[in-house]
């Protein structure tokens, strides 16, 4: 389980490698994706809180990354934060979420990204539920809800 200093660790040293990589042009992410997964998986924007129908979604089942389908979630491991952005605890596994230091040296402010496509999912913070304390504030337009198991 990853926890806070884990994190910090990761985003000053380095990320596990992923399983595959995917790599596409500007072009190919712009006909692939609607203009505003583009504009927040492909260029690191925002969406607007409380946006989504998928912040009160709690049933059984995974997230993917939009852009490569990597499976990133699990909804087990979803929680109500109250933000206006889906929430996790944990990804599924380790290396498939990278974490990047984003704004201030003094924020302390983790950007996590798609560790297969790059792709930028949100933010990492330090004030989620136990055991982890983890809070995955993920912008939902960058995920996608896939099938139970």
């Amino acid at each position: 389980m990853l926890k806070w200093p884990d994190v910090l660790k990761l985003a000053k040293e380095g990320n596990p490698a992923p399983d595959r990589k995917v790599t596409k042009t500007e072009a190919e992410w712009r006909a692939q994706l609607s203009p505003e997964e583009y504009r927040v998986t492909r260029q690191a924007g925002t969406e607007r809180a409380f946006s989504s129908a998928m912040c009160s979604l709690f049933e059984p089942g995974i997230y993917a990354c939009i852009c490569c389908d990597t499976v990133l979630f699990d909804a087990s491991e979803k929680f109500e934060s109250g933000t206006g952005w889906p929430s996790f605890t944990q990804p599924v596994e380790a290396n498939v979420v990278a974490y990047h230091f984003d704004g201030p040296a003094f924020l302390k402010r983790v950007e996590c990204v798609c560790n297969t496509c790059d792709g930028h999912l949100g933010h990492v913070f330090p004030d989620g539920p136990p055991p982890s304390g983890l809070r995955y504030c993920m912008n939902a337009v960058s995920l996608k809800k896939a099938a139970a198991h």
